[in-house]
């Protein structure tokens, strides 16, 4: 099965609001929003994995949103994001959760990054990316705070008409 760890953000007309201003596009648009932590793919270990995660210990805290950006470069636009406001205790739950996963040997994460992806882009004629870019930077947000008190081990089904995720298990904040 196909595992991720992520931050469910809870605010989806806030998001949608904001998907709303993106030029338009070949795109595709995600229904529900998250913060992933850790990209884990296909693996059969979901037990042993949860009850890794069971051993980080948090306590609440705030994100805020910051800026729109693009993933991963202004000549191949693949990914509309929204930025977070650097945080140390997302930085530290994002490194307990890739440290305690180590043992498994997914792929590291070697910067993270973190975002709300608002859309991923199918297609961009070559001719209109500037505009595209241009447009995106115009997009005036209303910065948002989302109070932090769990994370989870989530299973993504992927399908025709986008993921199918289901909660594997959430872990809440000490």
């Amino acid at each position: 099965m196909r595992l991720f760890v992520a931050i469910d953000l809870d605010q989806e007309s806030y998001f949608q609001q904001i998907q709303e201003k993106i030029p338009e596009t070949k795109a595709t648009y995600p229904k529900i929003f998250h913060l992933t932590l850790k990209f884990l793919g296909e693996t059969d270990k979901q037990q042993e994995i949860a009850q890794a995660l069971e051993k980080i210990k948090f306590k609440t805290f705030k994100l805020k949103t910051t800026k729109i950006g693009i993933f991963p470069s202004e000549n191949y636009i693949r990914v509309v994001w929204l930025g977070l406001e650097d945080n140390n205790e997302l930085k530290k739950l994002q490194q307990d959760v890739e440290k305690l996963l180590e043992p498994f040997k997914f792929k590291k994460d070697h910067v993270f990054h973190p975002h709300i992806t608002l859309a991923r882009i199918k297609f961009i004629k070559p001719a209109q990316k500037k505009d595209f870019i241009e447009k995106l930077k115009q997009i005036k947000i209303e910065e948002k705070e989302f109070q932090v008190k769990e994370f989870k081990l989530i299973k993504s089904e992927l399908t025709r008409e986008g993921p199918i995720y289901e909660d594997v298990k959430v872990f809440s904040a000490k």
